[in-house]
């Protein structure tokens, strides 16, 4: 099944501007506007909030705190090759993280809100750092002594899943002269999940031919401990050291009966167990030669993933039949990277190189139920082999000011891999690849700035993707394709930002892609298909979003924040030769929410919704619609001060949005062969009720 897949990681923000001190506790006076200073490097306009900006929220880390800043939104690294030049829009002292085991929230969530000194809003393009365009945020943070905190977040559904009660993290964070250290212990990703009601299975004169009653659920943990130590003497010298290392508990559990005319009823069970692990360890090494500084990074992470699934059908007083899928995969990547910079013709000069070394070992089997109930292994040789991508990659980037409202970066090189794959129709081929980037700053006044950037990318692949793999619950197969090849896309995008005073800003952001290489599942023979690449295809976004600030009306203390994303895409469909949207594409978002921290005590509340509209998946053989909605909303009651804790009582779910499921499956190519079947799902999810308990020591 593919996932929902969404072109724009970048979050846009229509939002109240910076602030300088918040208004006192009983809100009698509105916050004052943020602070402008002038940035290091180009003189460029920059906001700095501090932590008295955010004391109205009492954050207990870094993310509640940058969590907060109006017109900004998180966007995580995407997912390319290597570790590459900055995707990512948060800083940390200034320099992007060198880890790719954890995301934004995990490392901004590590850092208590006492260390941070202040947070930075600046245009990327304004800074000495490859890569980064649009609006990013520095924290600037410094551990002066030994302190910690600490989440619980329990959470219980009203139907068919079991409560949870593990979901919970601590951090300890400290410094001995200087030496900065910290270390978690975090579950925050776990999960209990589930849904149940009818499906109903029509034949292609939209006669029902069955009925089934199905519930599931799931139980996820991933629990992981992690440190980091940071070396940062006096002068260009800095070291930092970290790992991880982290178990996976995922198993899914279904029951469902099948009723229908002219053949028993029959009761149907699926179980799945992804159970893994996995570890990160990384560092770098920063110190000043010749007119520069030179930075050498190092990463080494492997990830141990067994996969299981079996079905088992038993009809009343009958036999039972069923099927197992297995596979087990040891994924592992090493990186070694060095960057100098340097000033030179009045700007910023880097020159980077890198060397990544993926590979994985896979061992996959199928199994039929045989009639004495004993699992009988079948052949399936394509789905056992080995993948191993040996990349080089070096570019060159130059960045200055052009005018007191003007800057730019360019950035040009190439890569050079070779991805060698095992086992049945084993192939090594070569690429070669341009890559690099363009972008322009411009801030002609100071509630004003517009960035636009062109660039050349190269995606990451699965390399699961190149071999075969069993989807049992849905009866789909995708063989292997030894031919796979990365994706890869010029992207044209352009943020605007706007100021309104105490009112607020707007932020929208766009963004073009036009695709080679568009990884989805093509036709392989005369009847088979496997993941692989579309020639061309292309897409387009509009990303909006807003945070108004109610006190200039007289509301103290509220704020409503809005979202608006429409996108749309467009390629040759592989098997019939229309053009339609990208598999399981997300077209559209709408979001809403308002918070309201009423002044003269401790008490917050809020509420919010969300839309989605998504585009169906796409095979051989069937148009296959999953998701959960229309609209998803939730209420929220907070106190800040319960015994020094932070306590929320949260109810998600309040408009009722169901789990459902629209597919049509034909007897062969589908827009050339009679319907076979119309599967119509709808399960109810029902409330979420949640408690979070969020303190600091």
């Amino acid at each position: 099944m593919m996932r929902p897949v969404s072109l724009i990681a970048l979050a846009a923000a229509l939002s109240m501007p910076a602030r300088g001190q918040e208004a006192p506790a009983s809100g009698d006076t509105p916050p004052p506007a943020a602070a402008e200073v002038p940035a290091s490097t180009n003189g460029a306009a920059r906001q700095v909030y501090t932590p008295a900006d955010f004391a109205r929220y009492a954050p207990t880390n870094a993310y509640d705190m940058l969590n907060q800043v109006p017109g900004f939104s998180i966007r995580d690294n995407e997912n390319l090759r290597g570790l590459g030049q900055a995707t990512g829009n948060v800083l940390f002292n200034g320099e992007r993280p060198s880890n790719k085991g954890d995301d934004m929230y995990t490392q901004l969530s590590r850092i208590p809100a006492g260390n941070v000194e202040r947070i930075e809003i600046v245009d990327g393009a304004t800074l000495d750092i490859p890569g980064l365009s649009g609006q990013v945020a520095n924290i600037v943070y410094r551990a002066a002594a030994f302190s910690g905190q600490f989440s619980w977040r329990p959470e219980f559904r009203a139907h068919y899943t079991d409560p949870l009660f593990t979901r919970a993290d601590v951090s300890v964070r400290g410094r001995s002269g200087d030496i900065e250290y910290e270390a978690a212990l975090s579950n925050d990703e776990s999960a209990r999940s589930g849904a149940g009601g009818p499906t109903l299975i029509r034949d292609g004169a939209g006669n029902i031919i069955e009925r089934r009653e199905d519930a599931w659920n799931t139980h996820y943990d991933t629990p992981k401990l992690s440190g980091r130590i940071t070396w940062d003497p006096a002068g260009d010298t800095v070291a930092n050291f970290g790992g991880h290392y982290q178990r996976k508990y995922d198993r899914y559990f279904e029951d469902g009966v099948r009723v229908g005319p002219g053949q028993p009823d029959r009761t149907r069970t699926v179980y799945e167990n992804a159970d893994s692990w996995n570890y990160e360890v990384s560092g770098d090494y920063q110190f000043g030669v010749g007119p520069g500084k030179l930075k050498l990074i190092g990463l080494r992470r492997f990830s141990h993933e067994p996969y299981l699934q079996e079905i088992v059908t038993t009809p009343v007083g009958g036999t039972a039949t069923g099927d197992r899928f297995a596979q087990t995969g040891d994924l592992g990547e090493t990186i070694g990277r060095g960057e100098y910079q340097w000033k030179m013709f009045g700007g910023d000069w880097q020159l980077s190189g890198e060397a990544a070394f993926n590979t994985l070992d896979n061992v996959a089997s199928i199994a039929v139920l045989d009639q004495s109930g004993v699992f009988v292994e079948q052949p399936f040789a394509g789905g056992t082999g080995g993948v191993s991508e040996d990349r080089y990659e070096g570019l060159l980037s130059f960045g200055r000011k052009l005018t007191d409202k003007l800057n730019f970066q360019i950035i040009a090189g190439a890569e050079h891999s070779t991805i060698t794959q095992t086992g049945m129709n084993g192939l090594t081929r070569t690429f070669f690849r341009p890559k690099g980037s363009i972008s322009l700053a411009w801030t002609p006044t100071a509630d004003f700035d517009v960035s636009v950037k062109l660039r050349r990318r190269v995606l990451q692949l699965s390399f699961y993707d190149f071999l075969a793999r069993a989807f049992l619950n849905d009866g789909n197969q995708n063989e292997g394709n030894n031919d796979l090849r990365p994706q890869q896309d010029w992207t044209y995008e352009a943020e605007i930002n706007k100021k309104f005073g105490a009112w607020g800003s707007t932020k929208v952001v766009l963004i073009y892609r036009d695709v080679e290489d568009r990884v989805d599942v093509v036709p392989v023979g005369a009847t088979g298909e496997a993941v692989g690449n579309i020639a061309k295809a292309k897409a387009g976004a509009i990303d909006w979003t807003a945070t108004i600030n109610l006190d200039p009306a007289g509301i103290k203390g509220m704020k409503v924040e809005t979202k608006v994303l429409l996108q749309k895409s467009s390629l040759r469909d592989p098997f019939t030769g229309e053009k339609r949207q990208w598999s399981g594409f997300t077209d559209k978002v709408i979001e809403a929410s308002v918070r309201h921290d009423i002044p003269g005590g401790d008490w917050a509340w809020g509420a919010g919704a969300n839309y989605g509209h998504y585009q169906p998946s796409y095979r051989r053989t069937q148009i296959d619609k999953l998701w959960e909605g229309p609209v998803f909303a939730n209420v929220f009651v907070e106190h800040k001060n319960v015994m020094g804790l932070t306590v929320r009582a949260q109810i998600r779910n309040i408009a009722n949005a169901r789990s459902k499921r629209d597919r049509i499956v034909y007897t062969g190519l589908r827009g050339d062969s009679p319907i076979a079947f119309v599967e119509e799902r709808d399960r109810l999810i029902g409330p979420i009720f949640s408690f979070s308990v969020r303190g600091k020591f």
